[in-house]
């Protein structure tokens, strides 16, 4: 059998935590930041935890080996 290849956009936007849960990084931190508020700017700052069902979608379909 061959290797199940990783989906590279996966691997650069996810990361598996120790528990199994699935992290990402916030969006619309890009650009035009002085039109956004500061408490959106405060609330996008760190990484959040996908739900479950979306995070073993995502180990399932894309990061098959994590």
């Amino acid at each position: 059998m061959p290797k199940i290849k990783t989906k590279s956009g996966a691997k650069k936007r996810f990361r598996v935590t120790a528990n199994g849960l699935v992290s990402f990084n916030k969006s619309k931190r890009r650009h035009m930041m002085s039109n956004k508020s500061q408490k959106m700017k405060r609330q996008s700052r760190s990484t959040d935890i996908l739900f479950k069902t979306d995070g073993e979608t995502v180990r399932k379909y894309w990061l098959p080996y994590a």
